[in-house]
C-alpha cells in the first residue's frame, strides 16, 4: 500500500506524482498519445470550431468573450459597444481564442510528459481561467475568469469528439484506438483535476485555492463567497452570542 500525505498535495509535482500513479499513467500512455499526434493534428481545426460553436450556443459560456481577452491586442466586442448577443465565430477575438486552443490540442499530443515543465504549463493553463496571472508574459494583461462547471463541461465535450474521431479513424487497428483513447482519457482528467485545484478548498490541507482569492466579492443566489462570507460567520457568530446573552438575562429576570 502507498502512503500519500494529504498535505504534499498542494505541490505541483507531489500532485501529479499521485494522478500518474491512481490513473496508471504510463510511458505506454505518452508513446500513444504522441503516436495520435498525426491523427489529431489534421483534426484540431474541425475540434476548435465544434468548441467553439457549442461555447457561443450559450449565454452563459459566450459572456466570457465580450470582455477583453487576456494577451489580445485588438478592441474587445464591449470596447465596440456590442453586446453577448451580437457575438460570432467570427469575431475576431473568438479568432484570437481559437489560436490558443488549437496550440493547446496539439500540445498535449507532443509533450514531453516527464518534463516538469510541460505539467507546470498545464497547471498554469488552468490558473489562467482563474482571474489569477497564469503566465507571466501576461502578468499585466486583462484578467480572465471562468467558472469550473463550464471548464468541466468544455473539457468532457472535447473528449467526446475526439472519442467519437478516432473511433471512426478507418486508418487505425483497434488496440490502437484503444491505446489512444485511453490515453487521452486519463490526460484530461489530470488536466481536469489541475482546473479543479485551482477552484475548490481542499478540506485536508486547509488551502484556499487561487480562483477563490481572485474571486470578486459578490452574492450569488443568496450564497456567500469571499469576504461575504467571513462577514456573515462574522455577524452570525455575533448573532448567536447576542441571543445567548437575552436567554441569560430573561432567566435571570423571571427568578
Amino acid at each position: 500500500m502507498k502512503t500519500i500525505s494529504p498535505s504534499t498535495l498542494s505541490n505541483l509535482p507531489d500532485r501529479i506524482a499521485y494522478l500518474t500513479s491512481f490513473l496508471d499513467f504510463t510511458p505506454s500512455d505518452v508513446e500513444y498519445l504522441h503516436l495520435a499526434a498525426p491523427v489529431v493534428g489534421p483534426l484540431v481545426p474541425a475540434v476548435v470550431d465544434a468548441v467553439y460553436v457549442k461555447l457561443l450556443s450559450f449565454d452563459i459560456t459566450s459572456k466570457a468573450f465580450v470582455q477583453k481577452q487576456t494577451g489580445f491586442s485588438g478592441k474587445s466586442l464591449e470596447e465596440r459597444g456590442g453586446d453577448v448577443q451580437s457575438l460570432t465565430a467570427e469575431d475576431e477575438q473568438i479568432k484570437f481564442r481559437k489560436g490558443f486552443l488549437t496550440r493547446y490540442l496539439a500540445k498535449l499530443v507532443e509533450m514531453n510528459y516527464d518534463n516538469e515543465k510541460d505539467w507546470e504549463y498545464l497547471d498554469k493553463v488552468a490558473v489562467m481561467h482563474t482571474g489569477q496571472v497564469g503566465f507571466q508574459h501576461r502578468a499585466k494583461k486583462p484578467a480572465l475568469r471562468v467558472e469550473l462547471i463550464h471548464i468541466s463541461l468544455l473539457l468532457g465535450f472535447v473528449v467526446d469528439i475526439l472519442l467519437d474521431a478516432v473511433v471512426n479513424h478507418p486508418d487505425l487497428d483497434n488496440g490502437t484506438k484503444a491505446g489512444v483513447l485511453r490515453a487521452f482519457n486519463k490526460v484530461i482528467w489530470i488536466q481536469n483535476d489541475l482546473f479543479a485545484r485551482h477552484y475548490v478548498v481542499d478540506e485536508d490541507t486547509k488551502t484556499a485555492p487561487l480562483g477563490y482569492s481572485a474571486m470578486q466579492v459578490k452574492r450569488v443566489g443568496g450564497c456567500c463567497t469571499g469576504t461575504v462570507q467571513k462577514k456573515a460567520l462574522v455577524l452570525g457568530t455575533v448573532a448567536v452570542v447576542l441571543y445567548m446573552g437575552m436567554e441569560l438575562v430573561q432567566r435571570w429576570l423571571y427568578i
